[in-house]
């Protein structure tokens, strides 16, 4: 416990006093290990994903859909329309840079303009691919307003299209 102790010196007419402080020190530790047990250090961030409802997707334009085919090289292998037929020539694009969002804002003014109706995106990352650049895509695409977008596995074709760039 806390004591005061009263010592007098010679020569002085005042007393000196040490206080015990060693249940108070105690207490402190107390405090802190119960704050520190207690509290949460930072929150887990969870991004939202809306998945769509029914069985069978209705059929889109080619004119409006853009795949993003997600290699191991920090790129991406782009192409609007399908695998087979793209509209115009595939590119490769690096993910990690500002060509993916120059990219995405372009064509989503080019479909608004043209058809009055959202870009449509397709993220599609390979087996070699780093998460973290599934999740830099999909932060371009809400950063640039393109919120249509799904995640799909890859086909055949567009595998195939990868291995002969040397993105896969």
């Amino acid at each position: 416990m806390a004591e005061l102790v009263a010592s007098e010196k010679p020569g002085r007419n005042s007393a000196s006093l040490r206080v015990d402080l060693t249940a108070m020190v105690d207490l402190a530790f107390l405090l802190v290990t119960f704050f520190m047990l207690t509290t949460t250090l930072s929150k887990p961030k969870a991004m939202d994903l809306a998945m769509p409802v029914g069985d069978e997707p209705d059929p889109v334009a080619a004119y409006r859909t853009l795949t993003l085919c997600l290699g191991s090289k920090n790129q991406a292998y782009v192409f609007r329309g399908m695998a087979d037929k793209p509209l115009a020539e595939p590119q490769i694009v690096d993910v990690s840079g500002k060509s993916l969002r120059h990219l995405l804002l372009q064509l989503k003014q080019q479909v608004r303009q043209a058809t009055g109706k959202n870009l449509i995106v397709v993220v599609k990352p390979s087996d070699h691919s780093k998460y973290g650049n599934l999740v830099t895509a999909i932060d371009e695409l809400n950063i640039t307003g393109n919120y249509n977008y799904a995640v799909a596995a890859l086909t055949g074709k567009e595998t195939d299209l990868m291995k002969e760039r040397h993105l896969d």
